[in-house]
């Protein structure tokens, strides 16, 4: 009896779903999701140690830069022991606390990371809207400050959150749709009042994402019209050209995490494997991309990359 009471408010465990339909594939399913693993932890990995061990690329723009590529591996992180296990060992089971802990990472680090490109864009607006001023503006310790203050906000939004889902009671399906906790998928497996839960949860949403987007929209609208007011084509090129990084970076997060939300409150009959697959982008392909965007489009990346590689080459 004890154990049934239990189960009914604070279930022992998840059950975690890799590729649904696809159960049998899973070990050769797993080779790609390595492969994207490894591009993503190396690629942060290098872009991390290069702005660290070089001088010349201790300005806002590298620590904002910095900072992403961290988020990115905090996100990778999250999930590789889940994911990985599913795949390779078939352990879906993940303790209610253990979830809630994966929720914590894989939430926060997406919340940080919107804040590091709202940051990255604010640094694109003054370095060419006021380009006299961005020395006196972004000095390194208001850099560092932003970071912390980052960090913060993506903690205290996330918190009450997940306060609130331990209050509910699971007395219904424990199996998820993912091959790791997220936080909608989690909720709606409660046989309780979900209201308070999703609304606060849309409340967080919009308050972080959603603001930042919306902020980074209101940047570049700006950085447009103050480009679009310079005479020289060439000089709008290069203007222009200095944010392809991060309008990239921003299109590959925001595309996939606003499908996925769409499709958790508006896709209920939409097959499995579709929430899946969504999911996973969601997740992995932010982390592979970013490195590879900012070494290939950003000369000072590139230039130190291949600085360190022929030094350890020689």
């Amino acid at each position: 009896m004890p154990s049934f009471n239990q189960s009914i408010f604070h279930p022992e465990v998840f059950f975690l779903t890799g590729i649904p339909g696809l159960e049998i594939y899973h070990a050769w399913i797993s080779i790609p999701f390595c492969c994207l693993y490894a591009i993503a932890i190396s690629g942060n990995g290098m872009i991390l140690f290069v702005i660290i061990t070089e001088s010349s690329l201790h300005e806002p723009m590298y620590y904002f830069l910095s900072m992403l590529s961290f988020m990115d591996l905090g996100l990778c992180l999250s999930t590789l022991v889940t994911m990985l296990g599913v795949f390779w060992f078939n352990a879906q089971e993940i303790n209610f606390d253990a979830c809630i802990g994966q929720m914590f990472f894989i939430h926060g680090f997406t919340f940080m990371e919107s804040s590091v490109l709202l940051a990255m864009a604010f640094d694109r607006f003054i370095a060419i809207c006021n380009p006299l001023r961005y020395v006196t503006i972004l000095t390194n310790s208001r850099s560092i400050k932003v970071g912390f203050a980052i960090v913060i906000r993506g903690t205290t939004a996330l918190v009450p959150l997940l306060l609130l889902l331990k209050h509910l009671s699971f007395c219904q399906s424990h199996v998820l749709h993912h091959s790791y906790c997220f936080h909608p998928d989690v909720m709606k497996l409660s046989c309780t009042d979900t209201k308070i839960n999703s609304a606060f949860g849309l409340a967080i949403v919009i308050s972080t994402a959603g603001l930042d987007f919306v902020l980074i929209l209101l940047s570049y609208f700006l950085i447009v019209r103050s480009v679009l007011s310079i005479a020289s084509p060439e000089e709008q090129k290069k203007a222009f050209g200095t944010c392809v990084s991060h309008i990239s970076a921003v299109a590959i997060f925001y595309i996939p995490m606003i499908s996925l939300s769409l499709v958790h409150r508006f896709g209920k009959h939409a097959p499995p494997l579709v929430h899946t697959l969504i999911a996973n982008v969601y997740l992995l392909i932010p982390p592979v991309m970013n490195p590879i965007i900012y070494s290939v489009k950003t000369k000072q990346i590139r230039k130190a990359v291949l600085k360190i590689f022929l030094s350890k080459l020689i």
